[in-house]
This record gives structure tokens, sequence and C-alpha cells, in this order.
């Protein structure tokens, strides 16, 4: 089955990582999954949360953001509304959870680094090419830390990406266009460290439910998805 855009169902769509896209920040990387664009921006602070001081481990965290025309209605600013949205809170948590799965805290030393991952298009699946690209950006910025000596150790083990996957048409399909998205039949977001390991798996039935073995396709179908992924990283690291 051939996709609107073209694409066999197991294919992801042309991605790319531009490190270095902004001049200040310690790690910054403009993501694309297609029409989906992200920027990344990982900022080092020589501190820790209150609750973390006096440990000797430091933090990572993150927040995410859509700008108004991100889509192709205007949002109000969700500073303008004076109120962060659910689905805002929701992914800032997911990204910070999945870029922690590949940190040693001890080796970070005490402190804290942020990424801030703003969505400037969205034609599906910003959460996941968020994650991938932060990892990229957080990278650069332990780089930088590890030139200036802030680290008592290495604080990377390992990497970390996601994708999306999901039934469409009663066909299992990798890395979903917005328009894919809000036809699935069921659609599932999956994180996983360059190991192999899953970190994360959200996984919702939109119409029938599913069983065992869509679940098994998806998962499969993520895991590729994922080392084809951690290999574009591999490379935008190296260049």
């Amino acid at each position: 089955m051939s996709r609107q855009d073209g694409r066999n169902p197991d294919q992801l769509r042309p991605i790319t990582i531009t490190r270095h896209w902004l001049a200040h920040a310690e790690g910054s990387v403009l993501v694309e999954f297609g029409g989906t664009k992200v920027l990344c921006a990982a900022s080092v602070q020589d501190s820790v949360p209150r609750w973390r001081r006096g440990s000797g481990q430091g933090w990572v965290t993150a927040e995410y953001a859509m700008l108004p025309r991100a889509t192709n209605t205007r949002n109000d600013r969700e500073s303008v509304r004076g109120k962060i949205g659910g689905r805002t809170h929701e992914i800032s948590r997911l990204i910070g959870r999945s870029l922690r799965a590949c940190v040693d805290y001890k080796a970070l030393g005490e402190n804290s680094i942020l990424l801030d991952c703003d969505v400037l298009q969205a034609d599906g699946g910003t959460r996941t090419a968020a994650i991938t690209g932060a990892y990229v950006a957080l990278a650069d910025a332990v780089a930088w830390m590890r030139e200036r000596r802030m680290c008592p150790g290495d604080p990377l083990i390992g990497s970390v990406s996601a994708v999306s996957v999901g039934v469409v048409g009663s066909v299992p399909m990798l890395d979903l266009c917005y328009t894919e998205d809000v036809a699935a039949e069921t659609d599932m977001n999956v994180v996983m460290t360059g190991e192999g390991s899953f970190v994360e798996v959200q996984g919702t039935a939109e119409g029938a439910p599913f069983d065992r073995g869509a679940l098994d396709r998806l998962l499969d179908l993520a895991v590729v998805g994922c080392e084809e992924l951690r290999l574009i990283q591999q490379e935008a690291l190296e260049s």
C-alpha cells in the first residue's frame, strides 16, 4: 500500500537534523520529520533544583511549546491565555523523562540541562521529533560542558529516539503525518534507547480496541524506525 506522500507503510518521512542552529545555546538543533519542524535548544545551568542540592547529582528537564501558526489555523499563545494547557504539560514531561533515560546524574555533577522544544511547523509527530532532536542538542550541550571540565564524568550513557506508529485503513504504518494521525484506528508513540530498550509506549485505540497481534506489529515497526533514527542522530553528531 502506497501512502499519500508515496511512502511505503514501513518508511520514515525524510529526516533532517541541523546542529548549531542557534548562536547562543550550548546545544541546538532544527529537526525535521517531513513537514514537522521542531527547534530544540539545550541550556546549561551550573545549579540544580532545590530538592536536588547537596546530592552530587544533576538534572535534565524539558519544556515544549508550539508557535501560534505551527498549524493550519492560528492558536493563541498559552502565555497570553495565562495558563499552560494539559497537552503541553504532558509532552514536556514526556520529553524530560525520555532524555533522562540516557543520563548518568552523578557524572553530570550538580548541573542542570534544560531542553526547550518549540514546534515551528506541525504535520504530525511533533513530540517524537522533539525527543529525537532534543537528544542531539543534549549531546552537544554535554560536549560543551566536558570541554570546560564541568562534569566529573561522561553523563551520556546511551541515546534516545522516538517515532509514531499507527493503523490506518487496517494497515500498520510508521511515522504518521497529520492526515494519517487523525484517520488512524490506533496510534502510538514509542520512545527507545539506542540499545533497543523501551523507555515509553503510549498507545490508544481511536476506534475498536486492538489485539496483541496488532500491538506486536506496531512495536516491530517502531523498533525499525528508532534504529534508523539512531543512525541519523549518530551521523549528525559525527558531521
